[in-house]
């Protein structure tokens, strides 16, 4: 780590912007050790053979036809950084627009915080389908990064085989690539909440009905990923699932002040409700009749009915 170029490039934040973005980016990989990406033959081909399965039995357990990205991204924590502070800067632009200038110190200060959240974020996630909400540009819709040194290290530190784990990490993001490829709704539904909910946190309120409905969608997107994995994952997941959730919840006090700011506490618990709705829907049901989810914003379950599956079951039976 390099904590003079960091507060350098901090100090050095300018523009009329809430947070300079370059600044931001320069700071956090000064914070953050790259990693190594030295990855032989073996390594390339077990990310696409991870990929690949992993698509063909998603597709065969979930009856549906996977849309994947053009480029697979093995990255770095640098390379992840870069690509992340793009979108970070896509969520920003609406409170920007509202708030208007910024003067220096809250500038300077509002940079910081970013460069440690991203630097922290860097060092920790392990893959990520990213749908490229908010992005104006069509000639990418979507991406797929794996943070290779993050596997490594992480399936070191369980005492995990790391092909292994590396495979459930690719489970787990395609199942995500899945989603958005089934529901093409899905995209605007969240993009017009975070704009709503956005707009309305730069006016000095929150908009609950808004913060809900986001929350409500997260939660299927998350449960309903945790469905097809158990399905479409050809090895036995409870020891992947117990050490990481240990990992989760374990750490110093500061990791898990870092998991909180971050809203990843919430996150885990959009993991476990979402899995306990589609786990009774499937058990009651089968996996095609919870797809049905993805019918349009109108299928998705209330937040009372996440909690009550039945009420669910119910009104899509109503709705055949």
């Amino acid at each position: 780590m390099n904590l003079y170029r960091s507060a350098r490039a901090v100090a050095g934040a300018s523009g009329e912007h809430a947070i300079d973005w370059t600044a931001a980016a320069e700071a956090s990989k000064a914070l953050t050790p790259p990693g190594s990406l030295d990855i032989d033959e073996a390594d390339r081909a077990g990310y696409r053979a991870d990929v690949r399965d992993a698509r063909r039995e998603i597709e065969r357990v979930g009856g549906v036809d996977v849309t994947l990205p053009d480029a697979i991204d093995v990255h770095n924590r640098h390379h992840w950084i870069d690509a992340n502070v793009t979108t970070f800067e896509r969520v920003m632009t609406p409170i920007e627009h509202e708030l208007g200038s910024f003067p220096g110190i809250a500038r300077t200060i509002n940079t910081g915080t970013m460069s440690v959240l991203l630097g922290y974020l860097g060092r920790n996630v392990l893959g990520q389908y990213d749908p490229l909400l908010l992005a104006e540009s069509a000639d990418r819709t979507h991406a797929l990064y794996f943070v290779h040194p993050n596997i490594v290290r992480v399936a070191e530190q369980l005492d995990l085989d790391r092909d292994r784990f590396r495979r459930w990490i690719a489970f787990h993001e395609v199942t995500h690539a899945a989603e958005f490829a089934t529901a093409p709704w899905l995209s605007a539904h969240l993009e017009r909440h975070v704009e709503t909910s956005l707009r309305t946190l730069s006016s000095g309120s929150f908009d609950a009905n808004a913060f809900e409905t986001l929350d409500v969608a997260m939660t299927v997107v998350e449960g309903y990923a945790e469905l097809l994995m158990d399905h479409a994952f050809d090895q036995e997941t409870g020891d992947l699932r117990r050490k990481l959730d240990d990992r989760r919840q374990g750490g110093s006090p500061l990791q898990r002040l870092f998991r909180r700011l971050l809203g990843l506490g919430l996150k885990r618990r959009q993991y476990e409700r979402g899995k306990r709705f589609f786990e009774t829907v499937a058990r009651k049901r089968d996996l095609a009749f919870a797809g049905r989810v993805w019918n349009g914003p109108e299928a998705l379950p209330t937040a009372a009915e996440l909690d009550a599956p039945a009420q669910w079951i119910d009104r899509m039976d109503e709705t055949r």
